[in-house]
Protein backbone atom coordinates (compact mmCIF):
# COMPACT_ATOMS: atom_id res chain seq x y z
CA UNK A 1 0.00 0.00 0.00
CA UNK A 2 1.34 3.41 -1.02
CA UNK A 3 0.74 5.27 1.77
CA UNK A 4 1.65 9.34 0.98
CA UNK A 5 1.37 11.59 4.63
CA UNK A 6 0.54 15.36 4.37
CA UNK A 7 0.71 18.01 6.43
CA UNK A 8 -1.24 20.55 4.28
CA UNK A 9 -4.54 20.72 1.79
CA UNK A 10 -2.83 22.91 -0.25
CA UNK A 11 -0.76 20.39 -1.98
CA UNK A 12 -1.93 19.62 -5.67
CA UNK A 13 -2.14 16.15 -5.08
CA UNK A 14 -5.21 15.93 -2.91
CA UNK A 15 -7.01 19.09 -4.95
CA UNK A 16 -9.40 16.53 -5.86
CA UNK A 17 -10.80 16.35 -2.46
CA UNK A 18 -9.99 19.94 -1.17
CA UNK A 19 -10.61 22.27 -4.11
CA UNK A 20 -12.67 20.95 -6.91
CA UNK A 21 -16.60 21.38 -7.29
CA UNK A 22 -18.41 18.96 -8.49
CA UNK A 23 -18.97 20.51 -12.33
CA UNK A 24 -15.36 20.34 -12.18
CA UNK A 25 -15.07 16.80 -11.14
CA UNK A 26 -17.39 15.79 -13.58
CA UNK A 27 -15.92 17.22 -16.65
CA UNK A 28 -18.05 17.79 -18.94
CA UNK A 29 -16.42 18.45 -22.15
CA UNK A 30 -13.66 15.96 -21.06
CA UNK A 31 -16.35 12.99 -19.91
CA UNK A 32 -13.00 10.56 -19.83
CA UNK A 33 -11.51 12.34 -17.04
CA UNK A 34 -13.72 12.86 -14.72
CA UNK A 35 -13.85 12.06 -11.09
CA UNK A 36 -16.32 11.34 -8.36
CA UNK A 37 -15.86 10.84 -5.01
CA UNK A 38 -16.98 8.84 -2.31
CA UNK A 39 -17.59 9.05 1.07
CA UNK A 40 -17.12 6.79 4.01
CA UNK A 41 -16.25 3.08 4.14
CA UNK A 42 -19.58 0.83 3.26
CA UNK A 43 -20.11 2.76 0.33
CA UNK A 44 -16.42 2.62 -0.83
CA UNK A 45 -16.42 -0.77 -0.57
CA UNK A 46 -19.64 -0.82 -2.48
CA UNK A 47 -18.38 0.75 -5.52
CA UNK A 48 -15.13 -1.30 -5.21
CA UNK A 49 -17.80 -4.33 -5.10
CA UNK A 50 -19.47 -2.95 -8.10
CA UNK A 51 -16.00 -2.32 -10.35
CA UNK A 52 -15.40 1.27 -10.06
CA UNK A 53 -11.92 2.38 -10.24
CA UNK A 54 -10.21 3.86 -7.35
CA UNK A 55 -7.28 6.82 -8.24
CA UNK A 56 -6.59 7.57 -4.78
CA UNK A 57 -7.76 7.65 -1.14
CA UNK A 58 -8.03 9.82 1.50
CA UNK A 59 -7.67 9.14 5.18
CA UNK A 60 -6.75 9.69 8.82
CA UNK A 61 -3.96 7.83 9.92
CA UNK A 62 -5.77 5.89 12.68
CA UNK A 63 -8.37 4.46 9.84
CA UNK A 64 -5.02 3.63 7.52
CA UNK A 65 -5.05 -0.36 9.65
CA UNK A 66 -8.46 -0.81 10.26
CA UNK A 67 -10.25 0.19 7.25
CA UNK A 68 -7.76 1.06 4.15
CA UNK A 69 -5.51 -1.54 4.22
CA UNK A 70 -8.04 -3.94 4.50
CA UNK A 71 -10.15 -2.51 1.97
CA UNK A 72 -7.57 -2.39 -0.78
CA UNK A 73 -6.22 -6.00 0.04
CA UNK A 74 -10.10 -7.49 -0.23
CA UNK A 75 -10.22 -5.52 -3.64
CA UNK A 76 -6.93 -6.23 -5.00
CA UNK A 77 -6.11 -2.15 -4.93
CA UNK A 78 -2.59 -1.71 -6.20
CA UNK A 79 0.49 0.04 -5.39
CA UNK A 80 -0.13 2.62 -8.32
CA UNK A 81 -3.09 3.77 -5.97
CA UNK A 82 -1.83 6.45 -3.48
CA UNK A 83 -3.21 6.62 0.38
CA UNK A 84 -3.17 10.50 1.33
CA UNK A 85 -3.32 10.54 5.11
CA UNK A 86 -2.77 13.34 7.57
CA UNK A 87 -3.53 14.08 11.30
CA UNK A 88 -7.24 14.98 11.97
CA UNK A 89 -6.61 18.33 12.42
CA UNK A 90 -5.59 18.70 9.00
CA UNK A 91 -8.16 17.00 7.22
CA UNK A 92 -11.02 18.98 9.34
CA UNK A 93 -10.12 21.74 6.24
CA UNK A 94 -12.60 19.72 4.40
CA UNK A 95 -15.79 20.93 3.72
CA UNK A 96 -18.19 17.94 5.42
CA UNK A 97 -15.27 16.53 6.79
CA UNK A 98 -17.13 15.43 9.91
CA UNK A 99 -19.49 13.21 8.05
CA UNK A 100 -17.00 11.12 6.15
CA UNK A 101 -16.78 9.07 8.77
CA UNK A 102 -12.72 9.20 8.20
CA UNK A 103 -11.92 7.73 4.87
CA UNK A 104 -12.55 9.16 1.11
CA UNK A 105 -11.98 7.55 -2.40
CA UNK A 106 -11.51 9.30 -5.51
CA UNK A 107 -12.28 7.11 -8.73
CA UNK A 108 -12.69 7.58 -12.18
CA UNK A 109 -16.04 8.46 -13.65
CA UNK A 110 -17.13 4.94 -15.73
CA UNK A 111 -18.62 5.89 -19.26
CA UNK A 112 -22.42 6.52 -19.81
CA UNK A 113 -24.32 3.69 -21.29
CA UNK A 114 -27.09 3.99 -23.75
CA UNK A 115 -30.61 4.10 -22.72
CA UNK A 116 -31.88 0.65 -24.55
CA UNK A 117 -28.69 -0.64 -22.74
CA UNK A 118 -29.97 0.59 -19.48
CA UNK A 119 -33.21 -0.80 -20.11
CA UNK A 120 -33.14 -3.25 -22.63
CA UNK A 121 -34.41 -5.99 -20.60
CA UNK A 122 -36.07 -3.96 -17.77
CA UNK A 123 -40.15 -4.33 -17.38
CA UNK A 124 -40.37 -1.65 -14.74
CA UNK A 125 -38.22 1.48 -14.69
CA UNK A 126 -38.35 5.10 -12.75
CA UNK A 127 -37.47 8.26 -14.21
CA UNK A 128 -36.15 11.23 -12.30
CA UNK A 129 -37.37 14.65 -14.52
CA UNK A 130 -35.22 17.33 -13.05
CA UNK A 131 -34.72 16.09 -9.46
CA UNK A 132 -32.12 18.64 -8.26
CA UNK A 133 -31.77 17.70 -4.50
CA UNK A 134 -28.99 15.58 -3.88
CA UNK A 135 -30.43 13.79 -0.82
CA UNK A 136 -33.68 13.15 -2.93
CA UNK A 137 -31.72 11.94 -5.72
CA UNK A 138 -29.38 9.55 -3.16
CA UNK A 139 -32.61 8.32 -1.31
CA UNK A 140 -34.86 7.43 -4.88
CA UNK A 141 -31.77 5.49 -5.78
CA UNK A 142 -31.73 3.43 -2.40
CA UNK A 143 -35.98 2.71 -2.64
CA UNK A 144 -35.46 1.86 -5.75
CA UNK A 145 -32.48 -1.05 -5.34
CA UNK A 146 -34.70 -2.06 -2.19
CA UNK A 147 -38.29 -2.41 -3.86
CA UNK A 148 -37.06 -3.56 -7.26
CA UNK A 149 -36.95 -1.51 -9.72
CA UNK A 150 -34.70 -2.55 -13.03
CA UNK A 151 -33.67 0.82 -13.30
CA UNK A 152 -32.80 4.43 -13.27
CA UNK A 153 -33.07 6.95 -15.90
CA UNK A 154 -32.27 10.41 -15.17
CA UNK A 155 -33.28 13.55 -17.59
CA UNK A 156 -29.80 15.78 -18.12
CA UNK A 157 -31.39 18.11 -15.42
CA UNK A 158 -31.03 16.26 -12.78
CA UNK A 159 -28.48 15.84 -9.85
CA UNK A 160 -25.60 13.69 -10.86
CA UNK A 161 -26.05 10.63 -9.25
CA UNK A 162 -22.19 10.45 -8.62
CA UNK A 163 -22.39 13.59 -6.22
CA UNK A 164 -20.84 13.06 -3.21
CA UNK A 165 -23.90 13.62 -0.92
CA UNK A 166 -26.61 11.96 -3.49
CA UNK A 167 -23.89 8.76 -3.33
CA UNK A 168 -23.78 8.81 0.30
CA UNK A 169 -27.60 9.35 0.82
CA UNK A 170 -28.39 6.05 -1.28
CA UNK A 171 -25.67 3.87 0.64
CA UNK A 172 -23.97 3.18 -1.96
CA UNK A 173 -26.83 2.04 -4.55
CA UNK A 174 -25.90 3.73 -7.38
CA UNK A 175 -23.36 1.70 -8.16
CA UNK A 176 -25.89 -0.91 -8.04
CA UNK A 177 -28.64 -0.18 -10.07
CA UNK A 178 -28.43 0.23 -13.32
CA UNK A 179 -28.83 3.62 -14.38
CA UNK A 180 -28.27 6.71 -17.71
CA UNK A 181 -29.31 9.98 -19.01
CA UNK A 182 -32.59 10.23 -20.81
CA UNK A 183 -32.97 12.36 -23.83
CA UNK A 184 -36.29 12.68 -25.06
CA UNK A 185 -39.17 10.08 -24.07
CA UNK A 186 -39.68 8.69 -27.18
CA UNK A 187 -36.65 6.73 -26.01
CA UNK A 188 -39.11 5.19 -23.44
CA UNK A 189 -41.91 4.50 -26.41
CA UNK A 190 -39.82 3.44 -28.40
CA UNK A 191 -38.74 0.78 -26.20
CA UNK A 192 -42.18 -0.19 -25.66
CA UNK A 193 -42.45 1.43 -22.74
CA UNK A 194 -46.02 2.50 -21.41
CA UNK A 195 -45.49 5.98 -18.94
CA UNK A 196 -47.02 7.18 -15.29
CA UNK A 197 -46.68 10.32 -14.02
CA UNK A 198 -46.37 11.11 -10.40
CA UNK A 199 -49.05 14.08 -10.84
CA UNK A 200 -51.73 15.96 -9.21
CA UNK A 201 -54.60 16.55 -12.14
CA UNK A 202 -57.85 15.73 -13.24
CA UNK A 203 -57.11 13.00 -14.87
CA UNK A 204 -55.04 11.48 -12.08
CA UNK A 205 -56.03 7.99 -11.14
CA UNK A 206 -55.41 6.22 -8.06
CA UNK A 207 -52.05 4.57 -7.34
CA UNK A 208 -53.17 1.37 -6.70
CA UNK A 209 -55.41 1.55 -9.91
CA UNK A 210 -55.66 -2.29 -11.58
CA UNK A 211 -54.79 -0.40 -14.71
CA UNK A 212 -51.02 0.39 -13.71
CA UNK A 213 -50.83 -3.25 -12.94
CA UNK A 214 -51.56 -3.99 -16.77
CA UNK A 215 -48.90 -2.76 -18.79
CA UNK A 216 -46.01 -5.36 -19.58
CA UNK A 217 -43.62 -2.70 -19.53
CA UNK A 218 -44.33 0.32 -17.21
CA UNK A 219 -41.71 3.60 -16.69
CA UNK A 220 -42.91 5.95 -13.36
CA UNK A 221 -42.22 9.24 -14.12
CA UNK A 222 -41.74 11.61 -10.98
CA UNK A 223 -40.79 15.82 -11.55
CA UNK A 224 -38.54 17.93 -9.64
CA UNK A 225 -39.09 19.10 -5.80
CA UNK A 226 -41.18 22.68 -6.56
CA UNK A 227 -42.95 22.49 -9.38
CA UNK A 228 -43.15 18.84 -10.43
CA UNK A 229 -43.81 18.13 -13.63
CA UNK A 230 -44.70 20.23 -16.72
CA UNK A 231 -47.73 20.25 -18.56
CA UNK A 232 -45.82 18.53 -21.63
CA UNK A 233 -44.58 15.63 -20.17
CA UNK A 234 -47.70 14.67 -18.73
CA UNK A 235 -49.29 15.38 -22.13
CA UNK A 236 -46.74 12.48 -23.28
CA UNK A 237 -47.35 10.10 -20.41
CA UNK A 238 -50.03 7.32 -20.62
CA UNK A 239 -51.37 7.18 -17.10
CA UNK A 240 -51.17 9.97 -14.40
CA UNK A 241 -51.63 8.74 -11.17
CA UNK A 242 -51.78 10.35 -7.61
CA UNK A 243 -51.07 8.49 -3.71
CA UNK A 244 -54.18 9.54 -1.78
CA UNK A 245 -53.50 11.67 1.07
CA UNK A 246 -55.15 12.64 4.50
CA UNK A 247 -55.77 15.50 6.84
CA UNK A 248 -55.58 17.73 4.13
CA UNK A 249 -52.17 16.69 3.23
CA UNK A 250 -51.80 17.50 -0.96
CA UNK A 251 -48.28 15.65 -1.38
CA UNK A 252 -45.35 13.66 -0.17
CA UNK A 253 -41.40 14.56 -0.87
CA UNK A 254 -40.64 13.51 -4.35
CA UNK A 255 -38.44 10.41 -2.35
CA UNK A 256 -41.52 9.23 -0.06
CA UNK A 257 -43.57 9.55 -2.98
CA UNK A 258 -41.18 7.65 -5.16
CA UNK A 259 -40.98 4.40 -2.15
CA UNK A 260 -44.48 4.19 -2.27
CA UNK A 261 -45.19 4.18 -6.19
CA UNK A 262 -42.31 1.46 -6.08
CA UNK A 263 -44.09 -0.59 -3.73
CA UNK A 264 -47.44 -0.07 -5.01
CA UNK A 265 -46.64 -0.57 -8.92
CA UNK A 266 -43.87 -3.41 -8.60
CA UNK A 267 -45.72 -5.63 -6.26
Amino acid sequence: MNVVRIDTLEVPEVAVYAHLTEAQLRNRLEPEKGVFIVESEKVIRVALAAGMMPLSFLSENKYIDTQVRAMCEEYGVGEEVPVYTGEREVLAGLTGYELTRGVLCAMKRPEAKGVAEVIGDARRVAVMDSVVNSTNTGAIFRAAAALGVDALLLTRTCCDPLNRRACRVSMGTVFQIPWTWLDHYGQLKDLGFKTVALALTDRSVSIDDPCLKEPERLAIIMGTEGDGLSDSVLRRCDYVAKIPMQRGVDSLNVAAAASVAFWELLH
